[in-house]
């Protein structure tokens, strides 16, 4: 019978594989080597370091995550001893979009910023980038793209250079993986290319950001909101202060996104080992008003917009509840009580 050690953090996975294996609930980051030593299959978040260290000597063959993030992989290690690895890409698209949209239009309420006919810039067209697009151009945006390898594939479609992006945009949020070539985009000559007054989000990697670049740029920025920090989960509580809305990056924590980062990450495990019954695994909510709601923008003006959003997501709550203790980061994501979606 095969062993499997999944983090007991992950909703919905408690009972799924006891009928076909052994199963191993560890915390996360508590997860060792000896815990693994023995086992065929591993179901993370990003909290476990999956490496040399863990995983050398194991019997470990596939390895999933329930989550977008993969710094935690070790991949090349992976690659060469013959493991499989598999992320839950998209999972959290339709939270992050909720996040972004609600932080836009609850600040532009509370500063009486007027949103029609705004530019959003957006660096990275992925999963997340691409749902954000798309809910933009609903809602009346204009939009920029940015994404060089996205471009060369999509040729036929409509990309601009960085400095255009900055140059021309009312909002800019960032969207891209964390590796040696975004590593600190956001930095002085970044910030200073920036349209004076525009807003910067950053829902991705704390790392891409120079953040005493940021700090020191913020008085010719307009609003600024952070969910992913720099040193995690230390964080810069000086910037803290200063940005107009702070959370302990949350911004994709749906209950549908858990639901899609599990399913994903059961399913992996499931056709790895041939568990034919878990295939087509989904974790169904039973409580129906958690379902995802639509929207109907049809006709509403800014102010009606704002209302609906903060109803659906009151985003200030989590920045106030982030601001009284921002030394509990790490508990304030794992007791986190998962919003449900919304689209329009």
């Amino acid at each position: 019978m095969s062993k499997i050690v999944i983090d007991s953090s992950i909703p919905f996975t408690e009972g799924v594989f006891e009928p076909y294996c052994e199963v191993v609930y560890r915390d996360g980051p508590s997860i060792s080597a000896e815990d693994v030593r023995d086992a065929t299959a591993l179901i993370v978040r990003t909290r476990t370091k999956c490496n040399a260290e863990l995983l050398e000597g194991s019997s470990v063959k596939v390895i999933a995550t329930s989550t977008v993030g993969v710094d935690n992989i070790d991949v090349q290690y992976c690659k060469e001893h013959g493991i499989f690895f598999k992320n839950a890409s998209g999972c959290n698209a339709g939270g992050v979009m909720n996040y972004v949209f609600s932080a836009l239009y609850g600040i532009a309420a509370r500063k009486s910023i007027q949103l029609s006919g705004q530019t959003i810039g957006i660096i990275g067209l992925g999963n997340v980038g691409s749902r954000i697009e798309e809910t933009g151009r609903t809602l009346g945006f204009k939009t920029l793209r940015y994404d060089p390898p996205k471009s060369e594939e999509e040729w036929y479609t409509s990309f601009c250079s960085l400095d255009q992006l900055l140059e021309n945009s009312d909002v800019i949020t960032l969207h891209v993986p964390l590796n040696e070539s975004t590593r600190g985009m956001a930095n002085a000559e970044f910030f200073q290319k920036m349209k004076p007054g525009a807003f910067f989000i950053n829902t991705s990697h704390g790392e891409l950001v120079v953040e005493k670049d940021l700090m020191e740029a913020m008085p010719r920025l307009g609003p600024v909101v952070i969910d992913a920090w720099a040193g995690e989960p230390e964080i810069n509580r000086e910037l803290m202060d200063v940005v107009d809305i702070a959370t302990p990056h949350i911004a994709g924590y749906s209950l549908q996104g858990k639901q899609l980062g599990t399913m994903m990450a059961v399913r992996t495990i499931a056709r790895f080992l041939g568990i034919k019954e878990l295939y087509g695994f989904f974790p169904a909510s039973e409580i129906a008003e958690y379902q995802a709601v639509k929207i109907d923008v049809h006709d509403k003006h800014q102010g009606q917009i704002a209302s609906i959003i903060q109803y659906n997501y009151p985003i200030f709550t989590d920045d106030f509840i982030f601001r009284m203790s921002p030394e509990d980061f790490t508990e304030l994501r794992n007791s986190y009580q998962y919003r449900r979606e919304f689209y329009f």
